[in-house]
């Protein structure tokens, strides 16, 4: 078995400010998880989020934003 490394990314929408958060989607399809951590803070500890969970935040997100329909 083996571990895939996170691959974390953060928005392009961010400004450096410091209020960011970063994700690693690449671990959703094996793990069936999202990590989430603090830009500020990367050797800190991590959100493991449930994939499915994070894609209907995604989905809610994109709607609220855009007025569209999931």
């Amino acid at each position: 078995m083996t571990t895939e490394t996170p691959h974390w990314l953060k928005s392009s929408y961010s400004d450096n400010g410091g209020a960011c958060i970063e994700v690693a989607t690449n671990l959703a399809t094996a793990n069936g998880v999202v990590p989430i951590r603090d830009s500020k803070n990367p050797s800190g500890p991590a959100l493991n989020i449930p994939a499915a969970s994070f894609a209907a935040f995604i989905t809610s997100v994109k709607v609220e934003a855009f007025g569209g329909t999931p």
